[in-house]
């Protein structure tokens, strides 16, 4: 049960994380009141169980993947990373635009998933991190964009589920990945979904919901809407038409910008490439700077900049067009977790070994100089090696298709 006084149980739990040493300004978890708020909700407001949460975050966010999850987010772009398009064609999942109270919208296409075909060309383990990064740029960018476009705080959003062509077989297939996204969701980035519809709903999807729902907190759980194909006119109830895509019964086709499933649209891409640089750079401690706090000279960089990619011929690739990010409109703007005291450690998808049983180079280090991020580190590796373009992945992941296996 919410306290009376909210804000005096936040600054209570500020102080209590204080006192523990567990909050620090510039931490990316987030040390703003919105952040303490979610943990707090995750937790009845029950300040002891919400420290345990945090803490417990804290840890996680240091050693995932063996790298942090800073390291993480600066090896790989959430919004532009080498096997993007790949990806899309086997699991698309991302944010456009925002829906009618400001919360971004974020889509996911289960009818198009096919794990043995990502699994085919790149590893399904650095897919799982891309599934990671994509987790921390909510609450690292797009959510503090949605809240200056809105000018008041926005704190979860609105996800739709479109389950056109999903069936039964899917549903095994990917299970154990769904099922660690939505722990990693709900431990470590709690109360982040406002709203949660499930489109295109087919027949037998009762049974796929009753081994899902488990997963689910109940709070979360209660925020979701299920509809079959009739759905049209109630996403159009909270989605504006231009916000919505084309496919989904929208208006919305972003022209020009790869379409709506590569076109980033919203305001998080605003200024961004300059935002991400200064960050790389080490002049903040979180990717979210304000679009407003870049300097009129920074912007008109930023402006140069993006002249410069529009004048750059796109980059062919065997996964399609890769359009660079600034080339791409920027538009300036128009999970709840179980009352369990302790949080446990994500269910990391398992993985087959290759069948030849030999220990094989970790896919994720790339050669390059020393001192180059791994996104610059693939830009060296296709320079020095032009066939791996061939096959997006190629020599730089595993080539043997890698399965999933039940735990």
């Amino acid at each position: 049960m919410a306290p009376k006084d909210k804000q005096a149980t936040v600054e209570e739990f500020r102080e209590l994380l204080a006192s523990q040493d567990l909050i620090r300004e510039g931490d990316t978890i987030g040390t703003d009141d919105e952040t303490l708020h979610r943990f707090l909700r995750a937790r009845s407001y029950n300040l002891k169980n919400a420290a345990t949460m945090w803490k417990n975050c804290l840890e996680w966010r240091r050693t995932v993947e063996d790298r942090g999850i800073d390291q993480l987010y600066r090896d790989i772009d959430p919004f532009d990373y080498p096997e993007r398009d790949l990806v899309f064609e086997s699991w698309p999942l991302y944010f456009h635009k925002l829906d009618k109270e400001g919360h971004p919208i974020n889509i996911h296409h289960f009818g198009r998933i096919d794990l043995t075909k990502l699994g085919g060309k790149m590893s399904l383990e650095r897919f799982w991190q891309t599934v990671l990064v994509n987790c921390e740029a909510l609450p690292r960018e797009v959510l503090p964009a949605a809240t200056e476009a809105a000018g008041k705080p926005i704190l979860g959003t609105c996800v739709v589920i479109d389950l056109s062509g999903f069936g039964i077989g899917q549903f095994w297939h990917m299970k154990d990945f769904a099922r660690s996204s939505f722990q990693v969701s709900q431990d470590y980035f709690p109360e982040t979904v406002a709203r949660l519809a499930i489109v295109n709903a087919p027949r037998g999807f009762t049974a796929i919901w009753n081994v899902m729902k488990p997963w689910i907190a109940k709070e979360t759980a209660a925020k979701v809407t299920i509809m079959g194909s009739d759905y049209k006119s109630k996403l159009l109830d909270f989605i504006d038409a231009d916000s919505l895509p084309t496919y989904l019964g929208g208006a919305c086709t972003c022209d020009g910008q790869g379409g709506c499933k590569k076109s980033n649209a919203g305001p998080w891409m605003h200024n961004r490439r300059r935002r991400r640089e200064l960050w790389l750079e080490g002049r903040r401690d979180t990717c979210a700077i304000k679009p407003g706090e870049l300097g009129q000279e920074q912007v008109s960089e930023d402006a140069a900049l993006r002249e410069e990619d529009e004048r750059a011929p796109a980059e062919e690739t065997e996964a399609g067009t890769h359009t660079p990010p600034t080339q791409r409109k920027e538009l300036s703007g128009s999970t709840s977790e179980t009352s369990s005291v302790e949080t446990s450690s994500p269910t990391t998808p398992s993985f087959s070994v290759h069948e030849d049983g030999d220990s094989h180079p970790d896919p994720h280090k790339l050669d390059g100089p020393p001192g180059l991020s791994q996104e610059k580190s693939v830009d060296h590796v296709y320079e020095q090696h032009p066939e791996t373009r061939q096959v997006q992945g190629g020599a730089l992941h595993k080539e043997a298709p890698v399965q999933v296996v039940a735990h």
